[in-house]
């Protein structure tokens, strides 16, 4: 796992303090952070503030277009407080193009457009929830075996309109290859025919950190059920906007799409 890569951060306080709040993960545009402290202090980021664990975590993560560097302010229950300024490495993204879609869905009609607006509020909800469960304790996994065919950040221009980034990692695979949960959680959607990602899943890792399974086929589980990591969630499809069986593998904080490909090694059986 890469939970445990150096972090690169600089302090503006005394060393002392860096015994008493410590983190990991990737520091870098779409990385996961997660960190420990004092459970009694408060925390914010760039004036965020962030929920801190019973045991002390807390997570916070970085979006695509993040800022070269950001500001981790601590304030421990004594009075004393810290802020450490962290810095976010920048990333470059490639451009895809794909030709030949249909125009009504590079250019939705008004009635599409009720549809998407409905199911997007939807979505938007889910990610608001802030469970106060540490599942995503249990580890990352691959959620399907294949062949990455599109990765985080990338933009894709349909039809030769560029349209917003893409924020997931695809994985080309037979349909009806097995979708997995990469971590342990519950299940807060279970739709099987939404109009841009077609069959979708979505579940609830803990503290805002929400996994999407996209295009699927079939689904195997059900709202508010909970899974294990590993645990089979449904299968790989074309369904919604796709133009061939893949999964559409997503991680988010909140309303901050992250990279899910920063967790992992490499593809098991490569």
């Amino acid at each position: 796992m890469r939970f445990c890569l150096l972090l690169i951060f600089l302090f503006i306080s005394t060393p002392a303090f860096a015994d008493r709040t410590s983190l990991s993960g990737d520091m870098t545009q779409g990385g996961l952070v997660v960190g420990t402290t004092d459970p009694e202090a408060t925390l914010y980021l760039d004036g965020k503030l962030l929920t801190v664990a019973p045991s002390g975590r807390f997570v916070f993560g970085f979006g695509r277009d993040s800022k070269p560097t950001a500001i981790l302010k601590i304030l421990y229950k004594n009075g004393e407080t810290e802020d450490r300024l962290l810095e976010v490495s920048q990333r470059e993204y490639p451009i895809e193009r794909v030709d030949g879609l249909a125009t009504d869905k590079v250019t939705p009609s008004p009635e599409a457009l009720a549809r998407i607006n409905a199911e997007n509020a939807e979505i938007a909800r889910i990610r608001s929830i802030e469970t106060g469960e540490e599942w995503y304790l249990s580890g990352w996994q691959w959620p399907a075996k294949g062949r990455v065919s599109g990765v985080y950040g990338s933009q894709r221009v349909l039809n030769g309109i560029p349209k917003r980034p893409h924020f997931g990692l695809d994985i080309a695979a037979s349909e009806g290859t097995e979708v997995l949960a990469s971590t342990d959680g519950t299940v807060r959607m279970a739709e099987a025919d939404l109009y841009y990602t077609g069959g979708t899943v979505m579940i609830d890792h803990g503290y805002g950190l929400i996994s999407v399974y996209s295009h699927l086929s079939a689904l195997t589980v059900k709202e508010g059920q909970f899974v294990q990591k590993g645990e089979k969630i449904g299968e790989v499809g074309s369904t919604g906007r796709s133009t061939g069986a893949h999964l559409d593998w997503r991680l988010n904080w909140f309303d901050t799409r992250l990279d899910p490909q920063l967790l992992l090694e490499g593809m098991p059986g490569d």
